[in-house]
């Protein structure tokens, strides 16, 4: 489990493909505290370490992770947002997230405003997933509140902290995102798509 709180800025070091599978390194000032078998996520999906070399460690994707993630668009040099998963009794400082993507999203359009921006992502309404206004969504690992909520896109403010601290910095029209719904908006919707 996760907060959606984005603890660190990874580098993609190498990306070594292996079968279906696809290797990722990372160097990542966190690197030092990590263990071999953790859980860290990577733009909001949620890897093991399998190796650890000096700064530089290393997890693994699976064939479907890639499918269904922007990760497969990773090139050597990427940037990734970065967290530990949450130490149970610590302050939740974003929502519950799982590490678990839904769905890929894509950004239609970005403003500038009074010092802050606005992102607005659009994504396949056909796989159910929702939004509410004032409810939460993951953007690529972020805990983020929805404003502009639509049947296939949203909007989300970001604020300069978070623009400097994470990939929202480098977006641009058409960047792929992941996208990871709220569990509880998740469960409920699941609950009334059953008594239909």
């Amino acid at each position: 489990m996760f907060t959606g709180i984005i603890e660190s800025l990874g580098k993609i070091e190498q990306l070594e493909k292996e079968g279906g599978n696809l290797h990722i390194s990372v160097k990542s000032d966190i690197t030092s505290a990590l263990k071999i078998d953790q859980s860290v996520a990577h733009n909001g999906v949620c890897l093991t370490v399998v190796s650890i070399k000096d700064q530089v460690y290393t997890v693994t994707a699976i064939e479907e992770t890639l499918e269904k993630t922007s990760l497969r668009t990773l090139t050597t040099r990427d940037k990734v947002n970065l967290e530990r998963a949450m130490i149970l009794g610590s302050r939740l400082d974003g929502h519950i997230v799982q590490g678990h993507v839904d769905q890929t999203a894509k950004c239609i359009n970005i403003t500038e405003k009074d010092g802050s921006w606005f992102f607005t992502f659009e994504y396949d309404p056909d796989l159910n997933n929702v939004t509410i206004e004032k409810g939460s969504i993951t953007v690529d690992g972020v805990s983020l509140t929805v404003v502009n909520s639509n049947k296939n896109s949203f909007s989300v403010a970001i604020i300069p902290y978070t623009y400097e601290h994470t990939r929202f910095g480098g977006y641009k029209i058409g960047s792929l995102v992941n996208l990871e719904f709220d569990v509880i908006g998740k469960y409920v919707a699941r609950m009334l798509e059953l008594r239909q």
